[in-house]
């Protein structure tokens, strides 16, 4: 059986599909996210996620979704999706991982999106403890809250997108 490489994760991120494309919620869909009949969904492409996240200077914070609500606006579109904007977060992410692991400078600062709440994504290159350290580097406090991790006054240090 001829198997098929395992796409790398530069190669998931460069891979546009035929993406981003603005959708119709269905009625069946509608109700999910505070949507409803009507309204739009955009699925945008990996690197416009990326890219988001790019924006993010240091010292500074963002949630995912405040990058869906920009993917949002960019594409004239109710909501960004939650799933693949999710997604393509953590491709982007773990291409950052590699670039920081072979040296390299200007990377995707993906420490820097939070979950809603402040909370750390756990799923992102190093879990909990590396991007900690790359937090309180730059000034940030994380304080463990249940068990979660969150950033004290994370509200204070939005960035707008």
């Amino acid at each position: 059986m001829g198997s098929k490489k395992k796409k790398s994760w530069r190669e998931k991120l460069m891979d546009k599909k035929d993406l981003p494309k603005v959708v119709k919620i269905s009625d069946r869909m509608a109700g999910r996210w505070g949507t409803k009949p009507g309204d739009t969904l955009v699925i945008p492409a990996p690197i416009e996620v990326d890219e988001f996240m790019r924006k993010v200077p240091k010292g500074k914070l963002t949630t995912i979704n405040e990058i869906r609500k920009a993917l949002a606006r960019k594409h004239k579109a109710t909501i960004g999706c939650p799933i693949t904007t999710g997604i393509f977060a953590r491709i982007a992410a773990e291409v950052a991982a590699e670039d920081r692991a072979e040296g390299k400078k200007n990377i995707t600062p993906y420490w820097r999106i939070l979950k809603e709440g402040g909370v750390i994504n756990e799923k992102y290159p190093g879990g909990i403890p590396d991007q900690r350290k790359l937090l309180e580097k730059e000034g940030h406090q994380v304080i463990k809250k249940g068990k979660r991790y969150v950033v004290l006054d994370f509200e204070k240090h939005i960035v707008k997108l």
